[in-house]
């Protein structure tokens, strides 16, 4: 079990390269991977599941411990990525499909991954986690109410098909399996090293599928939409910061919040324009790459501010000369 606990944390620290590694292979066998669209909603209800299972009691205790520090991170997690979503959108005069699948990611919750590297970048592991849970339970509403305003003058979208899509796939199996590791805690314990597995492989899948499906039109737009995600999420790991420092908040706090921020929940924008969006195949191609560039600008990000928090260290160790 030691062996499969050091695996799973190998792969779930280095999931950028394992989702990059298996898009280029997808990429050129599309027919190897192309079958997985028809299974997003079912990848991403079982990454879910695994999320669900991790969530101890304790976790919770940050929502009612910590409420102003949750309510801000929230705030900025549905103000901050869904308006500069839209604001790019318009600037870069991007078609429907894809104006559409950036304003789905910019209004999706955050997603385990920020937890991941807000642990690597020494932040508020807790507070990550709580405005995790809160974003992700209020997602139903808040993902379908922003696509309604912000991409209804691109596309037309069903508000209550939106919000039973983001229940099915997100909330019943998060609830699901919170209630699972409630009644049965020794035997989720048993297998908890197995979880980051298993929720691995169902991200790698979907995006995998994704590229696959859109091989040929990938090379039609991909750099814009490269440019576009790069973007997106460099201003939203920005702002969100800036936000949180504005606010006079802790270090540690300041990091998580802006990974939190700029780190989003894009299986859950995949799943959504595949299950709501099928006349917009395209939309779906901003989620693929914002996953596979989420985690490598979060590695760097992490390593700024360690760097950062070294530097503050050294400086006041350094005392002036008398």
């Amino acid at each position: 079990m030691n062996r499969i606990k050091k695996l799973s944390e190998f792969l779930s620290s280095n999931i950028a390269v394992l989702i990059i590694f298996f898009s280029v292979v997808a990429f050129f066998w599309p027919q190897g991977f192309s079958w997985a669209t028809n299974y997003t909603s079912l990848f991403l209800g079982t990454a879910m599941f695994g999320m669900g299972l991790t969530i101890r009691a304790e976790d919770f205790r940050v929502v009612f411990t910590r409420p102003k520090d949750l309510c801000i991170g929230f705030l900025l997690q549905y103000t901050v990525m869904p308006l500069v979503a839209f604001v790019l959108a318009k600037a870069f005069h991007l078609s429907a499909d894809l104006a559409l699948g950036v304003i789905l990611v910019g209004c999706c919750p955050g997603g385990t991954a920020s937890n991941v590297i807000t642990y690597v970048a020494k932040g508020d592991v807790p507070l990550s986690v709580g405005m995790t849970i809160v974003s992700t339970i209020l997602a139903p509403f808040c993902t379908p109410v922003l696509v309604y305003f912000l991409a209804g003058s691109w596309v037309e979208v069903s508000l209550v098909t939106m919000m039973i899509s983001v229940v099915k796939v997100v909330l019943i199996p998060v609830l699901a399996g919170i209630l699972i590791y409630r009644i049965f805690p020794r035997q989720v314990e048993a297998v908890r090293d197995l979880l980051p597995l298993i929720s691995v492989a169902a991200i790698v899948m979907i995006i995998s599928g994704i590229v696959g499906s859109n091989a040929e039109k990938i090379m039609a737009c991909g750099a814009l939409v490269m440019i576009v995600v790069a973007i997106h999420n460099t201003v939203g790991l920005a702002l969100g910061t800036a936000a949180a420092q504005l606010l006079k908040l802790e270090e540690k706090k300041v990091t998580a919040i802006g990974i939190e921020v700029g780190m989003q929940n894009s299986g859950l924008a995949i799943s959504l324009a595949t299950a709501n969006f099928a006349a917009n195949p395209l939309a779906t191609l901003p989620g693929a790459v914002f996953s596979v560039w989420h985690n490598i600008s979060g590695i760097v990000y992490a390593g700024i501010r360690n760097r950062k928090r070294t530097d503050a260290t050294e400086r006041g160790k350094v005392r002036p000369a008398m």
